[in-house]
């Protein structure tokens, strides 16, 4: 196997670097696309809104309790195999549902325990392909690269559902799940020629244990106040933003009194938003320090959420502006996070600090949603809005103001020697 180096700024780092992120793009339309089908699969087998909500639920809990320790694994053992293993687990999954659906003996707890599999290789896969985009790219790009990755993910929210949609019209669910293999193998195939450098303490981790790697990693996060500072103020933007799309149907529906191609409308809107956004990170890259960049996000995400609470029922349209400008604002915020902690945690720490702010930002997902129903249930859809709204634009004020989270990009030297001495 060729010697690792990480690469720096004068190397040359496109080429492996791309070759990767596009088959791992076109695995994620794969997956992106299996998903839409099983959960319309889901949808019209049962009808049963219960049997949805526990669909998103068994693919959560693998994301939060997992996430850390997967974490740990990833900073221990060579990235580029955890990637692989990882795909090619998912697409085994995939495999099986497809066998399943061709002799017809699918069932509801099989797609669950499906859903569940997938979402634990996913666990492994998410924080092994962030932490290894900061040995391959250099720091001043990987704000860039953060764009160019949620151009993508505004792109896929667009395409995949039309994708899948056309591919249930032509194929039986057994061949999307084929689809699906195909894809992970093009997603899989660079990694097995492209080494991916490994950071000099993982390959000396031997005589440590699991438990201590992990009480490190929780260590680091508690010793650094700045990074704690910004995870905290992302899990309260989460707990606000989740339930805003969860409860955009209703709102659509009992609201603006539309139907599913207003619907389709809002979602098609955010999604361009999104796109415009990443483009507009890709192109530019932000602040030079990144945190003002966060900032201006929230800020520009609360703008979008409270004028949302307060459009008139009648003024479709510019509630189509608000989901534009809440779906602008999204890679503005995640973005720049994802390249402070890439260009700040130590690369042997990555996996352990992307395991823990995974799981931390998916505990949050079901935590909004308990808050937000019966809120909503009982003062009405609109008070959410602007309860999220507001908050958003306050946390995106308060930021301004906090000396050690404008200073976070400093580094971490501080949390390294707390842990380490």
């Amino acid at each position: 196997m060729p010697e690792r180096t990480t690469c720096g700024p004068s190397s040359p780092w496109q080429r492996p670097f791309v070759t990767i992120w596009v088959g791992q793009q076109v695995s994620q339309i794969g997956s992106q696309v299996a998903q839409f089908a099983i959960v319309w699969w889901l949808t019209v087998t049962t009808g049963s809104a219960t049997v949805l909500a526990g669909a998103t639920l068994v693919a959560l809990v693998p994301q939060i309790a997992l996430g850390p320790i997967a974490g740990v694994f990833v900073d221990r053992w060579d990235r580029r195999r955890v990637m692989i293993v990882a795909d090619l687990f998912i697409a085994l999954v995939s495999l099986a549902l497809a066998l399943l659906f061709i002799f017809g003996r699918v069932q509801v707890w099989q797609v669950y325990l499906a859903l569940f599999a997938r979402a634990v290789g996913g666990a492994f896969h998410w924080p092994a392909m962030t932490a290894s985009t900061s040995l391959l790219v250099p720091n001043e790009q990987l704000a860039r690269i953060a764009g160019l990755n949620q151009i993508m993910n505004g792109g896929l929210s667009i395409a995949c559902p039309a994708i899948g949609a056309l591919l249930i019209s032509f194929l039986p669910l057994s061949g999307v799940m084929f689809v699906d293999v195909a894809t992970a193998i093009m997603g899989i195939g660079p990694l097995f020629f492209i080494p991916i450098p490994r950071p000099p303490r993982a390959t000396n981790r031997g005589s440590a244990s699991v438990w201590s790697d992990l009480t490190e990693g929780l260590r680091y996060v508690r010793a650094w106040p700045a990074l704690v500072l910004m995870i905290a103020m992302a899990i309260l933007v989460k707990v606000a933003l989740t339930p805003a799309f969860s409860l955009l149907p209703l709102l659509v529906r009992d609201y603006f009194h539309g139907g599913p191609s207003q619907l389709g409308a809002f979602e098609a809107l955010f999604g361009v938003g999104a796109v415009a956004g990443g483009l507009l990170l890709g192109v530019w890259g932000g602040f030079r320090r990144k945190i003002r960049t966060i900032q201006l996000g929230i800020l520009i995400l609360g703008v979008g959420i409270t004028a949302l609470a307060f459009v008139p029922g009648h003024l479709f349209l510019v509630g189509l502006a608000c989901l534009f400008t809440i779906g602008f604002a999204i890679p503005l915020v995640d973005g720049p996070f994802l390249a402070i902690l890439q260009t700040t945690v130590p690369p042997d720490m990555q996996g352990r600090v992307f395991g823990v702010t995974f799981s931390l930002l998916s505990l949050s997902s079901p935590l909004g949603l308990l808050l937000a129903g019966p809120l909503s249930d009982r003062l009405g859809l609109p008070i959410w809005y602007a309860a999220a709204g507001v908050l958003a634009l306050l946390l995106g004020s308060v930021g301004f103001l906090i000396p050690a989270l404008l200073r976070i990009e400093a580094g971490s030297d501080a949390a390294i020697g707390k842990i380490r001495s």
